[in-house]
C-alpha cells in the first residue's frame, strides 16, 4: 500500500494562517521597537545595576565610612531622622509576624509580656544585634537581607513597646 501525498492545496491553506500570524508578529515587534527610546542614555539607564552586593567589612560605593572618611555631623543627623521615620509596625507586618505572632520556632510573640521578660534583661542592643546578625533559630534580619539595621531597629522597638 502506497501513502497518500498531500495535495499542494492543502499545503497552501493551512500554511496561510500561519503566514498571516508571522506578519502580524512582525509589524508588532517593529512598531515596539521603533517606539523604544534607543538612545545611548535611556540605554545605559535600562542596563545599569539595580543594586551593589558588599559584604560585611568591604567596603562599597555608597559606604563612607568604609571608604576611610568619616560621615559629616549633618549627615548622622539625617540618618537619625531618617531612623525615627520609619514605621516598625509597617517592617512587623511585613516579615516579622510570620514568627512572632504565633511564636513559630520559639519566636517571643507580640504583646506577650512573659516571652520577652527574659530577652529585655539583656538590654536593647543585644536584642538588636540577635535581630540583625541571627540568633539561634532566627535568621539575620529576619530573612530579609534588603532590611536596613534601622528598619530592623524599628521593628525590635516596635515588637518591645507592646511589651512595655
Amino acid at each position: 500500500m502506497q501513502a497518500r501525498q498531500p495535495s499542494a492545496s492543502f499545503l497552501t491553506r493551512s500554511s496561510l494562517p500561519v503566514s498571516l500570524s508571522a506578519m502580524l508578529f512582525s509589524v508588532l515587534v517593529s512598531s515596539q521597537a521603533l517606539a523604544a527610546d534607543n538612545s545611548h542614555d535611556a540605554i545605559a539607564e535600562r542596563l545599569k545595576p539595580v543594586g551593589e552586593l558588599c559584604l560585611k567589612g568591604e567596603s562599597c560605593a555608597g559606604d563612607m565610612a568604609g571608604a576611610g572618611q568619616q560621615p559629616s555631623a549633618a549627615a548622622e543627623t539625617d540618618s537619625a531622622s531618617a531612623a525615627s521615620a520609619i514605621d516598625g509596625e509597617k517592617v512587623y507586618g511585613g516579615i516579622c509576624m510570620a514568627c512572632h505572632t504565633t511564636g513559630a520556632a520559639g519566636a517571643p510573640r507580640l504583646g506577650e509580656a512573659g516571652d520577652w521578660e527574659a530577652r529585655l534583661a539583656k538590654g536593647n542592643e543585644t536584642l538588636y544585634t540577635h535581630a540583625i546578625e541571627g540568633f539561634n533559630a532566627m535568621p539575620a534580619k529576619g530573612g530579609n537581607p534588603a532590611l536596613s539595621d534601622e528598619e530592623v531597629k524599628a521593628a525590635v522597638d516596635y515588637l518591645l513597646d507592646s511589651v512595655r
